[in-house]
């Protein structure tokens, strides 16, 4: 019942912004290094002889651990249909969950950053290169960034981009003010004004809606507050996630998209009840599918989850998996 509420308290606020015995869950608080990111495992523990890495990654105020149920679906999936057993690698991004704690995640925190802390972990960690990245909302356009970084040579030349991207209900352009109902920013804006350390959730609860936020709102802002001594403190850094989400309106996936690498794919899902998405957007990215049909020369491709709003995999998940999981990448195509 807890789940249940707490899932309906995230789609609340996001949808305005932003199995099987054979799986199994790793956690790592990466210790080989200070600057990689913390993360989970989601694997299929096959007996194949090859294993294939796709990376997982959340959108604002969000963790890793968000996309627990959909990872294990998804892997399950594709156990019986892949070539390549699946490790699916649940990341914390900088200034959210566990990373939030990591020494050396140091500024801008901006989505060229963010990028570079993908490609950081990878190396750290001694895994070959992802096949694919799954990315919402403002891990969407990480993962746009971290595609245009690997095919631009910024992580040295042992570094391929993935073969596919699947960006879910995430604007691949600005997003400009006069287009947002400007919620978000009044929350922020909202988180940043209250005093640190916060006195009690309880406190917190009532003060936002006090201010005109929803109970339901303000109960899931709270569920992000964890004790420290005899007060609360927030579990991502505020700052840096604001900076996050500033660098996400400002930067623009538009030539990525017109000019992707060669023997790439990038998909996005778009849910059919988002805010997110203008006429003009979405026409010019159909335009852009329309002309990117070719893998060898890079693809492109939109699907309509409907059903869902912008929290597409607790909106609609079994929708998700059946867009997801029949036009997932396999390794020996």
């Amino acid at each position: 019942m807890a789940r249940t509420l707490k899932n309906r308290f995230e789609s609340r606020f996001l949808l305005r912004f932003i199995e099987s015995p054979s799986l199994f869950v790793s956690c790592f608080t990466n210790s080989r290094s200070l600057q990689t990111l913390a993360y989970e495992e989601v694997r299929s523990s096959g007996d194949r002889k090859s294993e294939s890495t796709a990376l997982i990654l959340h959108g604002l105020l969000g963790s890793g651990r968000n996309w627990r149920t959909f990872s294990h679906s998804l892997a399950a999936s594709l156990s019986g249909g892949s070539s390549s057993d699946w490790k699916m690698v649940l990341v914390d991004l900088r200034n959210h969950g566990r990373s939030a704690e990591v020494e050396g995640l140091n500024p801008p925190h901006d989505l060229v950053n963010s990028a570079k802390d993908l490609a950081d972990l990878v190396k750290a960690s001694g895994w070959k290169w992802p096949d694919v990245v799954i990315g919402h909302s403002l891990g969407g356009k990480v993962a746009l960034q971290f595609m245009e970084s690997c095919a631009r040579g910024d992580f040295g030349e042992s570094a391929s981009p993935p073969k596919q991207l699947w960006v879910l209900d995430s604007v691949p352009g600005e997003v400009k003010s006069e287009k947002s109902d400007g919620e978000v920013e009044k929350v922020l804006k909202t988180l940043q004004s209250l005093p640190s350390p916060i006195p009690s959730r309880k406190w917190l609860v009532d003060h936002m809606v006090e201010l005109g936020f929803s109970r339901s709102l303000s109960e899931w802002i709270g569920s992000n507050l964890k004790r420290s001594g005899d007060s609360e403190i927030w579990a991502f850094n505020l700052d840096g996630a604001v900076q996050m989400f500033n660098s996400y309106r400002e930067t623009s996936y538009w030539s990525l998209l017109e000019n992707p690498p060669k023997e790439t794919e990038i998909n996005f899902v778009i849910a059919e009840k988002s805010d997110r998405w203008d006429n003009d957007t979405t026409k010019r990215l159909e335009t852009i599918a329309n002309q990117r049909q070719n893998v060898s020369e890079g693809k492109v491709a939109t699907h309509l989850l409907r059903n869902s709003g912008h929290w597409v995999h607790t909106d609609n998940p079994k929708g998700l998996l059946e867009i997801v999981s029949p036009n997932f990448f396999s390794p020996h195509e």
